[in-house]
């Protein structure tokens, strides 16, 4: 899973469920049996279903995969593994000339230098910021060389939001001007809309939107000197995005970059001689409801930046299963799951390999495995059933978002996707949570299949966490297509289960095979996620989103207005 970017990381509660920050507390991985006793285990025999899941994620999780990070050699091994896999279980190959690999055009991309910041006050001379004490530079991942000079508009959180009647940029033009604004969003948000609107990415689009030329974020007023340090040691930190034609990544908002990050030193300097000064902005930001209004900063603030890029190619895998059907035949249902994990990190208790058994090695022996159950059914699906193993989950969605944007049928005969990230088999479940039921005609379709396999639904327990918006569903959301993310339960011994796994082994070397993973659980899995694939892929209606749901609106899904 797709852990939080660090704008995000004040949208969550520290004492509940995740509360990832770029820089985690250590936690010790638990001791780990001895060689004989782990291989005792690991070889255990067991019966068949539960052996062919177990050997999917013995390989993909295994220390030669080195983690699979895209864009790594061991990442192609992993995907040709996949890919044979799907011929294997009868799919058809559904990728690029034939093929099961859609080829994804990854770029790396970083600051290539410190860049410059200049701080003009009205009828004052130029004053250069500081690296790392005033100001950290960002990339700019639609150009090499990056040149702005304008003036500063302060919005507060940024947020244009006029279903929670909540406008930042209320009584301020900021066409043609530089925008600054503060990490996260009103608490009084529900939880999906409140972690979709504090990401930077959508802030940027709202900036966008209003004319800005670029956008500056502002540290919290609590951040301390060490604390820019901190940010600053890592300025020249690589993101990753697909490439656009012109071989840079790509962005919804090419005309407004993000250009860094002001310490509060440096934006109680460019406060001075505002209508509103930096102490009532520090003060009012403290309170549990800010509300911070927008005000032009007397002043202009000159950026020139550098960025450099590197390609790494990726891949998706895509196979299908036809649809019967001679009328919605030709409609798509996607199942997905990611095939990257974070690769090679710093060691914890001498191991750095960060295998990804349960993140996600065994979403892709799901995905594997419930293609078998349909091909092996004598029963073709009605519609076509698309089974999609996706790069770079873990850089940000982006190997969804590329297949979202480039998908290799009509993107109009993809009807829904149903998405599969980090299964925390661990305990006997007892109900599903599916994230997103609640938006769409997706919701009846799930729990009607769920309880024929079972299980009854049960609502997201950490709605505060926005699980929603973090996988590779919501590409398919942003392109207006009903999709749901899927996850086992948390009653009886689940939420234990759960909290353990994500407070020591999440995104760390001990998500191996050493874990208590049971393997007749992830059988259960496949059982109820093909019912509800088939119950789909074999329903008289394609699913629609409910009317008025947000994300179906804003994105102009089908019935949401």
């Amino acid at each position: 899973m797709y852990r939080f970017p660090a704008a995000l990381v004040a949208l969550v509660s520290s004492t509940s469920l995740i509360a990832q920050t770029a820089a985690p507390v250590p936690v010790p991985a638990p001791v780990k049996p001895d060689a004989a006793a782990l291989n005792a285990r690991l070889n255990a025999p067991l019966p068949a279903g539960q052996a062919a899941m177990k050997a999917h994620v013995m390989f993909l999780a295994s220390d030669a995969m080195k983690g699979r990070e895209a864009g790594s050699a061991e990442y192609d091994i992993a995907a040709q593994y996949v890919a044979a896999q799907f011929y294997a279980a009868g799919l058809r190959p559904a990728g690029d000339a034939g093929g099961y690999l859609q080829q994804v055009p990854l770029v790396a991309y970083k600051a290539a230098d410190k860049g410059s910041f200049v701080w003009t006050a009205r009828g004052g001379e130029p004053r250069t910021l500081a690296f790392g004490t005033d100001v950290v530079p960002a990339p700019d991942p639609a150009r090499v060389e990056t040149s702005v000079s304008a003036p500063v508009v302060f919005v507060g959180d940024g947020i244009d939001a006029p279903q929670y009647a909540h406008d930042s940029y209320k009584g301020v033009d900021v066409q043609g001007r530089i925008v600054a604004f503060f990490r996260g969003a009103p608490g009084r948000f529900a939880g999906e809309e409140r972690a979709f609107f504090g990401s930077t990415d959508t802030k940027l689009r709202i900036a966008a939107a209003h004319g800005a030329v670029g956008a500056i974020e502002l540290a919290a007023p609590s951040t301390t000197a060490d604390g820019m340090t901190r940010m600053a040691d890592s300025y020249d930190r690589a993101r990753t995005n697909w490439a656009a034609p012109a071989g840079f990544a790509n962005t919804a908002t090419p005309t407004t970059p993000l250009l860094g990050t002001l310490s509060p030193t440096a934006a109680a300097r460019m406060f001075a001689g505002a209508g509103t000064s930096w102490a009532s902005i520090v003060a009012e930001a403290a309170r549990a409801e800010p509300r911070l209004k927008a005000v032009p900063l007397p002043g202009t603030l000159t950026i020139a930046l550098h960025t450099s890029f590197t390609p790494m190619p990726s891949s998706n895998v895509v196979g299908i299963v036809p649809g019967s059907d001679p009328v919605v035949g030709k409609e798509v249902v996607v199942l997905s799951a990611h095939l990257d994990h974070i690769g090679v990190g710093r060691p914890v208790n001498g191991d750095a390999i960060n295998n990804g058994a349960l993140d996600n090695a065994i979403g892709i022996a799901s995905l594997i495995e419930e293609a078998k159950r349909f091909t092996a059914s004598g029963k073709p699906p009605r519609r076509t059933v698309m089974f999609l193993a996706v790069t770079a989950e873990e850089k940000g969605l982006v190997g969804a978002d590329y297949f979202a944007h480039h998908p290799t049928v009509p993107k109009s005969a993809i009807v829904a996707d149903v998405n599969l990230d980090m299964p925390m088999l661990l305990y006997p479940f007892e109900d599903m949570i599916v994230f997103g039921a609640d938006r769409s005609t997706l919701g009846p379709i799930v729990a009607r299949a769920a309880a024929t396999a079972g299980t009854t639904m049960s609502p997201d327990p950490n709605p505060e966490q926005g699980f929603f918006v973090r996988s590779d569903h919501f590409r398919f959301v942003q392109q207006g297509i009903p999709s749901v993310f899927l996850w086992p339960g948390q009653k009886g011994p689940g939420k234990a289960a759960v909290e353990g796994f994500l407070s020591t082994c999440y995104h760390r070397p001990c998500d191996d095979l050493s874990l208590p993973i049971m393997w007749d659980q992830g059988v259960r899995f496949v059982d109820v996620n093909y019912r509800i694939a088939r119950d789909i892929a074999d329903g008289a209606e394609r699913p629609v989103w409910n009317k008025g749901d947000y994300f179906g609106t804003l994105y102009k899904g089908a019935m949401a207005r």
